[in-house]
């Protein structure tokens, strides 16, 4: 048994848990335990008498909330609950503000705190006003090309023969003649001069990220950089193969195109823009996205990966930009990403939490080509130029072959752990795989795996 999100053990109560309280108040509430240890095992208290007046009057005086405090007894042992409800208004302690996330307790400064005040008044960042613009602000060419994106979904109503406050009132983006900053982002002339880092920066480097060989940096609107960044990447920053078929030059795209909007959309849409700029990395064999800002309460990276809800930082700009076409409301911006390599036949991309923001990063296809390619012939049939069989692979073979075709630079470890059985026997059905010619090996532990067989025939 382990804490839960709202659930927090202590063996005796210490002021400092008043942090505690007030993460939970500004959470989704929670419960505190005095009196067991940290695997809630029950360890009793003696001066349960005292703490039931001292504990509500300083969750009062420090905080001004209620709790409930009871008084808990199993096996002649003594133990304190205080529930801590949520609170729809922000609680701060001593001047501080906390906030439950996880099983971890934080606390808010700076833009973490704003959209959190921003949130408990009914609020988002994009929703507000920004005093300082006025319609002059804003770039009709950008309004003019999103129209056009428009179109081809339907999803716009009919903007004909509006004004430019007209058309922003369609797409609530001002109240009377007053700006958001929704609209400042998506259409603003220059929203670098109301907001820092509404940049793209993307860096061409070599073996690692100090090796760094060339690079821009953009700035604009939403609208623009959407256009720009691709521009940039396929002109200057991507090599695109190229293959002669007959007499005709055939141009292969580096990375599928489905994937690098999607990444580049979820940047845009999700990022805070009060933080960072949004960072393109470029190497060799792999291209990152890198965008300030941490997942919503109650979503993981776990969850980026799977069907889930859609839950925009900046629900304003994800409004407009759904009716231009540009995303969904359905939260499959990731999952797109990932069908697109899976379809292109390149490893599963990584989706991870770094540096305040989350970074989704796509590899190319590996040396030797692309796991579980048309290299070699079908399960059943030869394979290569050896003619080696595949008719007696075994089933813990097979599921070895679909775990590879999934992620071709796991480790043997964990692809014992995957299957249930230890690396000794892993290494066993590698060995066996490898002597039929299905499977070799590239490089060390951080190498690769090749599958020398289709993967649509693994089954």
């Amino acid at each position: 048994m382990s804490e839960r999100q709202n659930i927090e053990w202590k063996q005796s109560w210490h002021d400092d848990y008043l942090k505690w309280v007030c993460g939970f108040a500004n959470a989704v509430g929670g419960t505190i335990h005095i009196g067991k240890d940290d695997k809630g095992n029950l360890v009793g208290l003696s001066d349960y008498q005292k703490l039931l007046e001292d504990i509500p009057n300083k969750i009062r005086n420090a905080m001004g909330i209620i709790c409930d405090i009871n008084l808990l007894e199993s096996s002649g042992k003594k133990s304190i609950e205080i529930k801590v409800n949520p609170y729809s208004v922000p609680v701060s302690l001593r001047g501080r503000y906390y906030y439950r996330s996880g099983s971890a307790k934080m606390e808010l400064t700076g833009m973490e705190l704003n959209e959190f005040l921003l949130k408990k008044a009914g609020k988002t960042w994009d929703d507000v006003i920004e005093a300082g613009a006025s319609i002059a602000d804003i770039d009709k060419q950008s309004i003019k090309t999103f129209i056009e994106d428009s179109k081809l979904q339907a999803r716009l109503p009919d903007t004909s023969g509006l004004s430019t406050v007209q058309f922003l009132d369609k797409l609530r983006l001002v109240e009377g003649d007053k700006l958001k900053r929704a609209a400042i982002i998506l259409f603003g002339k220059d929203p670098g001069r109301f907001y820092p880092n509404i940049t793209v920066k993307i860096g061409r480097f070599g073996s690692d990220s100090s090796d760094l060989k060339f690079q821009e940096v953009l700035d604009g609107n939403l609208i623009y950089l959407l256009n720009e960044v691709q521009v940039q990447l396929n002109y200057k920053f991507l090599t695109r193969p190229v293959e002669f078929v007959g007499m005709h030059r055939v141009e292969k795209d580096e990375y599928p195109v489905a994937a690098l909007r999607e990444m580049l959309l979820n940047a845009l849409v999700h990022k805070s823009y009060m933080g960072a700029a949004i960072q393109i990395r470029i190497f060799d064999n792999k291209l990152s996205i890198w965008n300030e800002g941490l997942l919503p309460q109650g979503l993981d990276i776990d969850s980026l990966k799977s069907e889930h809800n859609s839950r925009p930082r900046n629900p304003k700009i994800a409004d407009v930009c759904f009716k231009a076409g540009y995303i969904d409301t359905w939260g499959r911006g990731t999952l797109k990403i990932i069908n697109a390599c899976k379809e292109s036949q390149l490893p599963e991309p990584e989706i991870i939490e770094k540096d305040g923001g989350i970074q989704v990063t796509i590899f190319k296809v590996p040396e030797g080509g692309p796991i579980g390619g048309p290299i070699g012939g079908p399960i059943g049939g030869p394979i290569g130029e050896g003619g080696n069989s595949t008719d007696e692979l075994t089933d813990r073979q097979r599921e070895i072959l679909e775990i590879i075709i999934g992620n071709n630079k796991i480790s043997k470890r964990k692809l014992a752990k995957q299957l249930g059985i230890n690396v000794s026997a892993a290494q066993g059905h590698i060995d066996a795989l490898k002597e039929r010619g299905v499977l070799e090996r590239k490089g060390g532990t951080r190498g690769f795996w090749i599958l020398k067989v289709n993967q649509s025939k693994v089954d």
